[in-house]
């Protein structure tokens, strides 16, 4: 059963925005914690943002002013606003999804943001 499911990536050129998008098909969705994670290959996943379930955000150093994680818990989506994209932010992004009081963690399949002139 799909649980996570993001959207939204693309090819994009360098100053340029994209929204990714994490449609959760989640009970309660409104006591989990999201987070958008990315990963380059042969490196490390890199945790980009993160909302918990009270509202609270955490955003890496490389991205901090230029993205922004929002929620809407009525949709059950997550979403991320990523602005003065470079070319270092070139990765898949997964959205993750973790329930309050608990270890267990939900991941999406990933989505591909390119960012090349």
């Amino acid at each position: 059963q799909v649980q996570l499911v993001e959207s939204g990536g693309g090819l994009v050129q360098p100053g340029g925005s994209l929204r990714l998008s994490c449609a959760a098909s989640l009970s309660r969705f409104d006591l989990y914690a999201v987070a958008w994670y990315r990963q380059v290959p042969g490196n490390e996943r890199e945790l980009v943002a993160r909302i918990s379930s009270e509202g609270t955000y955490f955003y890496g150093d490389s991205v901090k002013g230029r993205f922004t994680i929002s929620r809407d818990n009525a949709k059950n989506t997550a979403y991320l606003q990523m602005s003065g994209l470079i070319p270092e932010d070139t990765a898949v992004y997964f959205c993750s999804a973790q329930r309050r009081l608990t270890t267990y963690i939900i991941w999406g399949q990933g989505a591909q943001v390119t960012v090349s002139s």
